[in-house]
């Protein structure tokens, strides 16, 4: 069955991703789109995976014969850009032939509605309805209504970067940056626009792998260990990566340690009320660190919860309500840009902070502590057996009065079930929506108490004494 998750529809190639469904999903967009479409264009993308640009070939042709004109990007594209593309071309929408950081045998289907935005659950499920609906006899065949054109993003999309990013900083820091795409969308984007100022840049897997080194294209610290012995060894100020489609980000600091997304997004909460002025509200998921919400009190701001999905934040961003948005899974974006994360802006905001702040980002991040406190987070996954999915909703709705010692405050059922704890802990239980898994987060004081939280939720889910 083709359900989209919180961003498109993914599933193994040869398997579920063929041909046969890649037109099917792509009938259904268009005939969503054809009541009430303003504008014709559509944006086709695609990434750095096996076929993708086939793919996005064959979703090119069906949306031309349904007499729609669609904008084939002529490289493997990052989602961001893409993004960009929609609202300077007053687009409908954008198809984007990605699977983001999932395994190599994996493409995926993103739609992007006419604000730039990833599609909400309530278009989602208009599409998937219209999925099921169609008969083969409705798919479009036969050659294009037009000759497909083929559209280039990097010099508009980079030229839009340039007005929010203050180059002139990281050029006169004279900064040595160490890169890493993992072979994804990023490459030729993200170092260009350094090395267009004058940064030392040194690239790393500059060149397209279908198989991205045999694992996940994701800017996790398990696989930047060659960023981290390039960062180290050659003495580089900072180390940055992007994922497959260039929406997540990964950062180095210039000791080699690797700074978690929850940090990199607390202290942009702080630098970007700091340099910019700016005194609007900011956003996290549910499963984002409270670091943020301690730092948002000591301006003054207000602090927004969305469910997991950036689609969420997004919505936020459209509707001018915040600053700047993020997520634990290394999603980002911020007032005045597009609804979408984007990891090539995430790394650029960074390496200007390190510019103009002159100090590492992990004297930064102590800097933080000493002003807030400190707090640490995690995540594990637990496995469901039929059985233990069918206990699971009543487990989420009642919940215990203590895990790990610690006491709950309250509850917040924003997306999953979130345990408020005693102390600034806390717990949250979520499923997924792609798999029979639970996703357990948690927050606490240090390592230890933040372990034993996460085995206590485990257990809990697992039915296992406390």
């Amino acid at each position: 069955m083709i359900k989209f998750g919180t961003s498109g529809w993914r599933a193994i190639i040869a398997d579920e991703f063929t041909f046969a469904t890649v037109r099917r999903v792509t009938q259904a967009i268009a005939n969503y789109l054809q009541a009430d479409a303003a504008n014709s264009q559509i944006i086709v993308g695609y990434d750095t995976r096996f076929m993708a640009e086939v793919f996005a070939a064959e979703a090119a042709r069906i949306l031309s014969a349904n007499g729609f004109q669609p904008l084939l990007c002529d490289r493997p594209t990052p989602t961001p850009a893409i993004a960009y593309a929609i609202r300077a071309r007053r687009a409908s929408g954008a198809i984007n032939f990605t699977a983001s950081h999932n395994p190599p045998q994996y493409c995926g289907m993103k739609f992007s509605t006419a604000d730039g935005a990833p599609a909400l659950p309530e278009v989602t499920g208009a599409i998937e309805r219209e999925i099921r609906r169609l008969d083969e006899s409705e798919i479009a065949s036969g050659n294009p209504a037009q000759e497909i054109e083929s559209l280039s993003l990097i010099e508009d999309y980079l030229g839009d970067l340039a007005t929010k990013i203050d180059f002139n900083a990281i050029a006169s820091a004279g900064l040595r940056i160490v890169y890493d795409p993992l072979w994804g969308t990023g490459r030729g984007y993200l170092n260009k626009a350094l090395a267009d100022i004058g940064c030392e840049v040194l690239m790393l897997h500059d060149w397209r792998d279908v198989y991205f080194g045999g694992h996940s294209p994701e800017p996790d610290e398990e696989y930047l260990h060659e960023m981290r012995e390039r960062v180290v060894e050659g003495g580089y100020h900072l180390g940055v990566s992007t994922d497959g489609d260039a929406d997540r980000f990964g950062i180095l600091d210039r000791d080699g340690r690797f700074i978690s997304p929850n940090l990199i997004i607390t202290l942009l909460v702080d630098y970007l009320a700091e340099s910019r002025g700016w005194s609007d509200a900011v956003a996290r998921s549910v499963a984002t660190t409270h670091l943020v919400d301690r730092v948002a009190s000591t301006r003054g701001t207000q602090v927004y919860e969305t469910p997991v999905g950036f689609k969420f934040i997004g919505q936020l961003i459209t509707e001018n309500k915040i600053g700047i948005g993020g997520e634990e899974s290394a999603g980002l974006s911020i007032r005045g840009h597009f609804p979408e994360k984007d990891g090539i802006l995430a790394c650029l905001l960074v390496t200007e902070m390190v510019a103009r702040r002159g100090v590492s980002v992990g004297e930064m991040v102590e800097q933080i502590y000493k002003k807030v406190g400190k707090l640490v987070s995690g995540r594990i996954g637990v496995r469901l057996t039929p059985e233990l999915q069918q206990t699971l909703p009543e487990k989420l709705a009642t919940g215990p009065v203590d895990f790990g010692g610690h006491h709950v405050e309250s509850v917040s059922r924003v997306d999953g079930a979130k345990f408020i704890l005693a102390d600034g802990a806390w717990l949250l239980m979520r499923p997924s929506g792609t798999e029979p898994l639970v996703r357990i987060y948690a927050e606490a004081t240090n390592e230890q108490e933040l372990e034993v939280l996460l085995e206590s939720g485990r257990k809990y889910i697992l039915g296992e004494s406390r």
